[in-house]
């Protein structure tokens, strides 16, 4: 994604209507991803879990947009403070800008800029979120949400897209988020289930998908809501490189569904549609730093060697005994440095900038820069995050109690549940003031007996 540049007053842009247009859909497109993670880590949890799930995600749809129009567009793109971070007065509130004044060198408002990487400030947190299911305290989830993205993501955005951050200044490509968003969630749900924990029956109680056709539909509007996280990241569509970045995307995912399955089959014996919809969102993880500056053929190969590197992944929490619930770590962390360092290899000169990978002659230059990029993100992230962790639960807690954890997190976090078993209409559980959370079958049991 190119930060904003300062031009000569005799080639400075107007604004284009199309551009506008197309990126103010675009912004739409990337609102929808976090509805649509929430449905994939929805379906992808235990009936009893269901609600938090999809409330962990839908709560940074509120609280960063909050903190995003107050600070947050200023530190991640306002003018930069020694290559960590930025700041502008005009950007804070958004108070000081002109409706139709451009963001620098493009054809497009800066109010369109602003919205465009608000979504991406919001789906990361989300993306952490997953990691942690059927055990964070709401409450601790929603203050851990603030207190990451001002520390971490405005920081690492700024580094990665923000005109003189280190990262970009270095050379590092980031097309659409390998880093700032991929590398720096997963390295983050790493942080902080290694403070939190493991959940209560870990390797012990099946803890099998709820939903499947919930985690199907996540994943597809996932895939829709992509073509404008990634083709929308060139900020305009003049020069063609939105419109390779846009193939790129959809043959990358293909291939990495395709290649997760066919791991698959070849490890497990079977063709799964959890592997189905995991292995479409590895590829997108992957072609998301690198769509914007590989082939198609490359993009092929991103695509297959991610989805086979997630697919062995996800398996690693098993083996090191740590408790990541919905493989972020193994999917985001691990596509997105296999996407970002691929770029080394694969980048063709000819696209998004001149840099050339290993196999067209560009020896291990930009190999180097994308390794710079990807340790100094995953450290960083990796980090803070625990640290942020271990100071919440210290103090609020992290976790809810052992006993609300096997009743059901739904029933004592937000007094719901998902579906209701009973048949008598309602989506809560009657409960009294201080009573014990009943789970979901235990209502149902219950129910049945008064009806029998």
């Amino acid at each position: 994604m190119p930060p904003g540049i300062t031009t000569l007053a005799a080639d400075a842009p107007t604004l284009s209507a199309a551009n506008t247009g197309f990126m103010l859909i675009c912004s739409a497109l990337v609102m929808i991803m976090t509805p649509g993670l929430a449905f994939f880590y929805g379906g992808m949890v235990r009936v009893k879990s269901t609600l938090n799930m999809l409330m962990m995600s839908f709560i940074s749809l509120g609280i960063v947009t909050i903190l995003w129009v107050l600070y947050g567009f200023s530190l991640a793109f306002g003018t930069d403070i020694g290559s960590f971070i930025g700041w502008s007065s005009d950007f804070a509130g958004l108070s000081g800008i002109g409706i139709t004044q451009l963001w620098d060198g493009y054809t497009i408002p800066i109010y369109v800029f602003a919205v465009f990487q608000l979504m991406f400030a919001i789906i990361t947190p989300a993306l952490i979120s997953g990691a942690l299911a059927d055990r964070v305290k709401f409450t601790s989830w929603a203050l851990f949400v603030a207190l990451w993205v001002t520390v971490v993501y405005f920081p690492v955005a700024h580094w990665v897209w923000g005109a003189g951050g280190w990262l970009f200044e270095l050379g590092v490509i980031d097309f659409a988020g390998g880093t700032a968003v991929h590398i720096n969630a997963g390295a983050a749900a790493l942080g902080v289930i290694l403070v939190i924990g493991k959940r209560v029956g870990f390797k012990k109680d099946p803890m099998r998908p709820h939903s499947l056709p919930l985690v199907m539909l996540g994943a597809g509007l996932l895939w829709f809501g992509w073509f404008g996280f990634n083709a929308g990241s060139w900020l305009g569509n003049d020069d063609g490189v939105g419109a390779v970045m846009f193939v790129n995307t959809q043959v990358a995912t293909a291939a990495a569904m395709l290649a997760w399955l066919g791991y698959e089959k070849l490890r497990h014996g079977s063709f799964t549609t959890l592997g189905a919809a995991s292995g479409a969102v590895a590829g997108l993880v992957a072609i998301t730093p690198s769509g914007g500056a590989i082939s198609p053929l490359g993009a092929i190969a991103v695509g297959a060697i991610a989805g086979v590197l997630c697919a062995m992944a996800v398996g690693l929490k098993y083996r090191f005994g740590y408790d990541d619930s919905l493989d972020v770590v193994g999917v985001h962390l691990v596509g997105g440095v296999a996407g970002s360092l691929l770029i080394g290899f694969f980048a063709t000169g000819g696209v998004q900038s001149d840099a050339k990978g290993l196999f067209y002659g560009g020896g291990l230059d930009q190999l180097g820069k994308q390794a710079v990029g990807v340790f100094a993100v995953l450290a960083y992230s990796l980090v803070v995050s625990a640290v942020l962790a271990f100071l919440l639960d210290r103090t609020i807690g992290m976790r809810v109690d052992e006993d609300d954890e096997i009743s059901g997190i739904d029933q004592v976090e937000h007094a719901e549940t998902a579906y209701d078993f009973s048949g008598a209409g309602g989506g809560a559980t009657p409960r009294t003031s201080g009573s014990t959370p009943v789970s979901d079958s235990t209502a149902a049991a219950q129910t049945k007996k008064v009806d029998a």
